[in-house]
């Protein structure tokens, strides 16, 4: 079946595009939805750079505003394509809203992390070799420190002793964090953050990526 991802260029979505592709979908684009700050629905931090972790996919990917997605789906079956593949874990706001406007364009909406276990998930990250780096943060235990560090064994460590002690969502589908791929052991390409600055408004940050490429 042929189907479309939606992309932020997180760990999330990268892992669900991967798993759908591996079931059987037929993943011929890659949508990137660029909105506005504090938004409830969609990925913030660099999302306009979502082409280098799409680039480790290598899928076409295309970028549309929080206000053209409808219609974008609803032009999908016109192309024969039939699914939109998400990567959300535990939001039902976030599930709830990709699923009604997929009704109404008449697709099936497919997540299939949904419900999965955050801390399985995490360590599924770590054994596919998927990289990917904090770019936000926004909650209580997490501070500046954290932003651009690699989410790896010992990340994960620092995530179950911060949810333990201050009962945070690890996996960041509460907007704890945002992630940024950098690389995928299934291909030798990588991306390379070649400029960067840090935002810190006093209980959130940004670790925007200005320049990158692909190597």
């Amino acid at each position: 079946m042929k189907a479309i991802s939606l992309f932020s260029g997180g760990k999330d979505s990268y892992l669900s595009a991967k798993i759908a592709m591996e079931q059987g979908f037929d993943i011929v684009e890659l949508v990137t939805i660029v909105p506005e700050e504090f938004s409830m629905m969609y990925h913030y931090p660099n999302s306009g750079m979502s082409t280098y972790p799409g680039m480790l996919i290598d899928r076409p990917l295309v970028f549309l505003k929080e206000t053209e997605i409808l219609e974008y789906l609803k032009e999908l079956l016109g192309r024969d394509i039939h699914a939109v593949v998400s990567g959300a874990v535990e939001s039902e706001y976030q599930k709830t809203r990709i699923e009604k406007m997929c009704t109404d364009a008449g697709v099936i909406s497919y997540s299939p992390l949904w419900r999965k276990d955050q801390e399985l998930l995490l360590r599924e990250l770590l054994m596919r070799g998927i990289s990917a780096i904090m770019v936000s943060v926004s909650a209580e235990g997490l501070d500046q420190s954290y932003l651009g560090k690699e989410i790896d064994q010992e990340m994960l460590e620092k995530l179950l002793k911060v949810r333990e002690r201050y009962g945070i969502n690890i996996i960041g589908e509460g907007g704890e964090y945002e992630s940024f791929v950098i690389s995928d052991e299934s291909t030798d390409r990588k991306v390379a953050i070649r400029k960067h600055d840090l935002e810190w408004h006093g209980s959130y940050g940004y670790f925007r990526i200005i320049d990158a490429d692909i190597t």
